[in-house]
């Protein structure tokens, strides 16, 4: 089969927006430098200053989450399964989301200072339960960082013909440039960019698919080649053989492993972490909330479009396999959505896939190379290496491991390429390894009786039984332990319900053997920052003027923490609500009756995914400019006077610092320094 685009293309995209991106960002962090005091110290690389707004933590938590397999792999299972596949993907993916939140508050509140949840392992247990966790935390790193380049490189291969490897080491490049640069700040800022495009296109392929398309053009058109499709190859295990009933046996399964898998990439990132610790402490909460309730429509609403479409377009000449049905590889290498966007949309189907596909693999990946270098820098280098470590240093070894890191899982990626391991299997196969160490991670933050033992070892024992319980099932069910046996559903179920549900075990055994820990939260408060005043002397700047240099006094941290304690107690609320709403009290009722879609209950349906996303596209794509709107014009400002020499950026400081003074003479309250809090970044 000819790809739709021709390799130039391929090249085009991943090398010439790889460096557009790059360009851009780089000249961002260069504008924010000069009109904002926005001074790259190790802080800033690795925490953008902890002043992140809620948009752009809701933009950043969307953009994270979204990776290749959020668009690929929820086609797939809706292609499989049907109208199940992508609500089963979408809800038990978005409540990970809605529940970290809460943690994200915890870690706000008992450690405001830390660069990694890690450095709260290491603060609250010791040196070995920090060492078993940053294991996991890796791990967990390194798989989701395999899964985004194995599966864009897939699709980036499969559209144009390029090479594979090479779409595999040259994806990296453009992220690692603007990442070395800009550090979190750079990667927040890009992750909005990519966002504010990833939803557009998505709401094109839903509009050309239910309103414009000449081949399908409406939800009735859909829903007919739907009803079709189900007698010529009906689903085993839907009721009635159906691609419209939420009662799939196997969808049911797959939201099983699904739901287990997405804890631990989510509880075990570090990346979410670092967006928790960027943000400013009033906008944790609504940012994660926002971000979580956002994100629910891509998925949900893309696997409904476009692997629903897939079904409908295999009897169409313009499908790229035809007359042949995908195969299982095919399916399980993600290739559902770009087939099918070729066959409604030709080669702008193709080249807006690609986009989505490249939006999300880059903007994913420059989190994990952050993600993941700040615990090498913070977690091995300086707990363990150089504790004394200046701020030059930490940023001099955050910018190697940023490079070399990227370097490694491009490696790694083409040693699953030619092991014909895919996207998929990487998918399901997550929670098994990672799974165990969520429940002691969580209670970490949230338990002051979990002792040392039980956090260190129950992720130990958990992984055991795990592994055990998948390869068993599967030499059980299958008789082998090949790729196709060990990634099929059963053996998958097995090893991550044992994996997430183990530690529930192991952790009250433990904790009788060894005793309740009385813990009383203070060594999490003494968590450095790290001491970047050779950068600011260099830079001929005081520390304290710099965005994230401040240092709070005892009134701003006591006013902070009534804050996060009030934001603490409606998180666990809103989490607990929105949870029952979206795995229990909306799909439950359908799967129990096995009803099969109406027509005019699947046009509602889609209705609803279709407003769903344009609220998406409001809250984090359009929010986060509202938001910001007086910090990006105080810059356009500067930059419009500097650029016609009215004024020097110098002279409009001073200016607006004296203006701060005269304004908050008088008041009791220190006034804050012009330009650091005052203009909290959104732009």
């Amino acid at each position: 089969m000819a790809p739709a685009l021709g390799q130039g293309v391929g090249y085009g995209i991943v090398l010439g927006l790889g460096a557009f991106f790059a360009l851009g960002m780089i000249l961002v962090t260069f504008i924010l430098k000069r009109y904002n005091r926005e001074l790259q110290t190790s802080e800033m690389f690795n925490t953008a200053g902890r002043t992140v707004k809620s948009g752009l933590v809701g933009s950043a938590v969307v953009s994270s989450w979204t990776w290749a397999a959020t668009l690929l792999q929820s086609s797939g299972v809706c292609y499989r399964y049907g109208v199940s596949g992508p609500f089963w993907y979408a809800s038990g993916a978005t409540v990970q989301i809605l529940l970290f939140a809460t943690l994200a508050i915890e870690l706000k509140r008992r450690a405001p200072n830390a660069h990694t949840f890690l450095e709260v392992i290491k603060a609250r247990y010791g040196t070995f339960a920090h060492i078993v966790f940053m294991v996991f935390g890796l791990v967990t790193n390194i798989l989701v960082s395999l899964m985004l380049i194995v599966g864009g490189s897939a699709t980036v291969s499969a559209l144009t013909g390029m090479h594979t490897i090479a779409a595999i080491y040259l994806l990296p490049v453009g992220v690692v440039a603007y990442t070395v640069f800009g550090g979190l700040k750079a990667t927040i800022l890009t992750d909005w960019v990519h966002t504010f495009i990833l939803l557009i296109i998505i709401i094109i392929f839903a509009l050309t698919t239910y309103a414009t398309s000449e081949v399908l053009g409406s939800p009735g058109a859909v829903y007919d080649a739907l009803v079709e499709a189900a007698k010529t190859h009906p689903v085993e295990g839907n009721k009635g053989g159906s691609y419209l009933t939420m009662q799939s046996r196997e969808g049911a399964i797959f939201f099983v492993i699904n739901i287990v898998g997405n804890f631990g990439t989510v509880f075990l990132d570090n990346g979410y972490y670092n967006k928790a610790i960027a943000a400013s402490p009033v906008h944790a909460l609504p940012g994660y909330i926002l971000g979580g309730l956002s994100w629910f429509a891509i998925p949900w609403l893309t696997a409904t479009t476009m692997g629903l479409a897939g079904v409908a377009l295999e009897t169409n000449p313009a499908f790229p396999t035809y007359p042949e049905r995908m195969t299982d590889d095919e399916v399980s290498a993600g290739l559902v959505l770009p087939y099918a966007a070729v066959a409604l949309l030709g080669k702008g189907g193709a080249i807006a896939t690609l986009l989505i596909v490249f939006m999300a693999v880059t903007s994913a990946t420059s989190s994990e190379l952050i993600a993941t270098s700040s615990i090498f820098t913070y977690d091995l280098y300086r707990t363990y290496f150089n504790p004394e470590a200046s701020g030059k240093r930490l940023i001099y070894m955050s910018h190697i491991l940023v490079v070399s890191y990227a370097l490694f899982i491009s490696t790694f990626s083409v040693g699953l390429w030619y092991a014909g391991i895919s996207m998929g299997y990487l998918y399901v196969m997550m929670g098994v390894i990672i799974s165990s160490a969520v429940l002691p991670a969580t209670l970490t933050l949230t338990w002051a009786g979990q002792n040392k033992w039980a956090a260190s070892l129950s992720p130990i024992l958990g992984l055991g039984v795990a592994l055990i319980a998948w390869l068993v099932t599967a030499k059980k069910t299958c008789g082998s332990l090949d790729v196709a046996c060990t990634g099929s559903n059963n053996p998958m179920l097995a090893g991550n319900v044992a994996a997430l549900l183990s530690p529930v075990l192991f952790i009250p055994i433990l904790t009788l053997i060894f005793g309740v820990d009385h813990y009383d939260w203070k060594s999490m408060l003494a968590i450095r920052k790290g001491d970047d005043h050779d950068l600011a002397g260099e830079a001929g700047v005081d520390l304290e003027d710099t965005l994230g240099g401040h240092e709070e006094t005892a009134v701003e941290f006591e006013e902070e923490q009534k804050k996060l304690e009030r934001a603490g107690k409606i998180s666990k609320t809103m989490t607990i609500v929105m949870t029952l709403a979206f795995l229990v009290l909306w799909p439950m009722p359908m799967y129990g009756t096995g009803y099969i879609f109406s027509k005019k209950f699947f046009t509602g349906w889609v209705t609803v995914g279709i407003i769903w996303i344009f609220c998406s596209f409001f809250g984090v794509g359009l929010f986060p400019i509202f938001e910001g709107r007086k910090s990006l014009a105080r810059t356009f400002k500067f930059l419009i006077k500097d650029i016609t020499g009215k004024s020097h950026p110098k002279t409009l400081h001073a200016q607006e610092a004296a203006a701060a003074d005269d304004k908050t003479a008088g008041d009791a309250t220190p006034p804050e320094k012009a330009g650091v809090k005052e203009q909290v970044y959104s732009s």
